[in-house]
């Protein structure tokens, strides 16, 4: 493994040592079967009915170009001189029911960037999928020499979209459930993992759910397990200040000016890039917002030149999740699809992606440009991941972790933060036992029957903490194992008196 050193990059400058001799996962560990294919209808009639619609409703168009993606399929019309394009945009429910779109919703880019043209995105009748490793075989990203680079997935002309992570710097990541956040993960994960070896890049992976992203546990490229607590979350970001305070202070003693000179510079040993993801910020804010928003936004505006780069996503782009301060430190963004037209505009500023059609359909706006790009987002297997690890594994040797990055925290967190963080995953104030412990033996007793129902109701706390109450109060022989939808029993008759012994037995 590298050295520590590395990582932490203190004020003193690191001789370079011997290098660890790392293998790239082979291509071949990744699928390149395309099971489905793209049905974009009849393209000629489609153009047909939108020049006839348009022409209805006193607006003359030409269709000059027809571009089949995996998704949609983009019509290029050409307006006559003078047609003001709010009128062509105005139709867009009326060139809908006319082509009589899959989803009941067609997207119209006016005008396409680059274009004298207005573009209008009708979805294919079938769609197609995007292999990661047909991307990352391809010439665009073998020839890319940014080591941060990712295979994002291709365009409506099925060009490859590649996306650098050192550009960006940092991005956000929004949409519903199902509609692909986790797989874009995976696919920057992936992508840096075939690419990267643990002395290029480094991972700080969050996943509350606990589910996601735990299959990339034990790989050489991890600075700590994945964390699934929200206090270490605090603590990581805090560490990341520091490494990133320590790092502009190394490169001050050498005249660097960022990451990649100090690399350059013979004798030194490389510093690797950090990249945090968070796959759901939601769940942060609740545990501490003022901590959180204070840590990304000061990563976000200075990280850049230390390598090291914020990836965050949200199911619920809300202004209480996504706040004005994170919004204006990250300018990139990708949305996928969403609810509501208001979620779209919270994520992206503009309308648009309540339009799309979910399974990985985005819009992804770089910081160095203003307007939305419609990109097909590659995909990659659980057995594609498991492989690659595995692979990490079996040639990387025992992983060694810096305790120090989840060791940090030693804020305090408001009540409010604590008990929504309770609510939402179901933890205890106590490790053993919850905090709600005596009054619900308690209830219970006074009621004669226990249900998480029950505890719900009159605590007002969520579902997952006042079933693992419900679990806690059979493990200590108050209530009755399970039966069905039926209340659980009560064992325990005097309240009082048990809780009397239970708590001289716990002293």
């Amino acid at each position: 493994m590298p050295d520590d050193s590395i990582i932490s990059s203190g004020s003193t400058i690191n001789k370079a040592t011997q290098p660890v001799v790392w293998k790239l996962p082979p291509l071949a560990l990744l699928s390149n079967t395309n099971n489905t294919k793209a049905n974009a209808g009849d393209t000629r009639a489609n153009a047909d009915i939108v020049e006839k619609t348009l022409q209805n409703f006193g607006i003359e168009v030409k269709v000059v170009e027809c571009h089949a993606g995996p998704t949609v399929t983009q019509y290029a019309i050409r307006p006559a001189l003078g047609t003001k394009l709010s009128k062509i945009t105005s139709l867009t429910n009326d060139l809908a029911m006319a082509l009589a779109a899959k989803t009941g919703q067609i997207r119209i880019e006016a005008p396409i960037p680059g274009k004298s043209l207005v573009g209008i995105e009708v979805p294919n009748i079938s769609s197609a999928s995007v292999p990661l490793r047909s991307l990352l075989s391809h010439q665009v990203m073998r020839s890319n020499p940014s080591k941060l680079a990712i295979a994002l997935g291709v365009d409506v002309n099925n060009q490859i979209i590649p996306m650098d992570i050192n550009k960006l710097p940092h991005l956000l990541i929004a949409g519903q459930t199902g509609s692909g956040k986790s797989v874009v993960i995976n696919i920057i994960i992936m992508s840096l993992l075939m690419r990267c070896t643990p002395n290029d890049v480094k991972f700080i992976l969050v996943d509350p759910k606990r589910v996601e992203l735990s299959g990339y546990n034990n790989i050489p490229h991890l600075l700590t397990p994945v964390i699934v607590e929200p206090e270490k979350v605090v603590s990581s970001l805090r560490w990341a200040i520091n490494t990133m305070t320590e790092r502009y202070k190394q490169f001050a003693e050498v005249g660097a000016r960022n990451i990649d000179s100090y690399n350059k510079m013979a004798g030194f040993q490389a510093m690797p890039y950090i990249v945090i993801i968070i796959d759901e910020l939601a769940d942060i804010m609740l545990y501490a917002p003022a901590e959180v928003e204070d840590c990304i936004c000061r990563l976000a505006q200075m990280a850049r030149a230390t390598g090291i780069h914020l990836i965050l996503a949200t199911q619920r782009p809300s202004v209480d999740v996504i706040t004005g301060l994170i919004k204006a430190n990250i300018p990139a963004r990708m949305a996928f699809a969403v609810s509501s037209m208001m979620d779209s505009r919270v994520i992206l500023d503009t309308p648009g992606a309540e339009k799309l059609m979910g399974k990985g359909d985005m819009l992804f706006i770089p910081p160095d440009q203003a307007k939305p790009k419609r990109i097909q987002g590659s995909i990659v297997s659980d057995d594609e991941i498991k492989k690659v690890t595995e692979f990490l594994k079996q040639t990387g040797g025992p992983v060694q972790y810096s305790e120090e990055v989840t060791t940090q925290f030693k804020g305090k967190v408001g009540k409010k933060g604590v008990a929504a963080m309770q609510a939402a995953s179901g933890s205890g104030m106590d490790e053993d036992i919850d905090e709600l412990f005596e009054e619900t033996v308690r209830l219970v007793c006074s009621y004669d029957k226990a249900s998480t129902s029950l505890i719900q109701r009159k605590f007002k706390v969520g579902y997952n903490r006042a079933a693992r109450i419900i679990d806690q109060l059979h493990e200590h022989g108050i209530i009755s194992a399970a039966d069905g939808q039926k209340p659980r029993e009560v064992l325990v008759k005097n309240a009082e008196e048990y809780l009397a012994t239970w708590k001289q037995k716990s002293s």
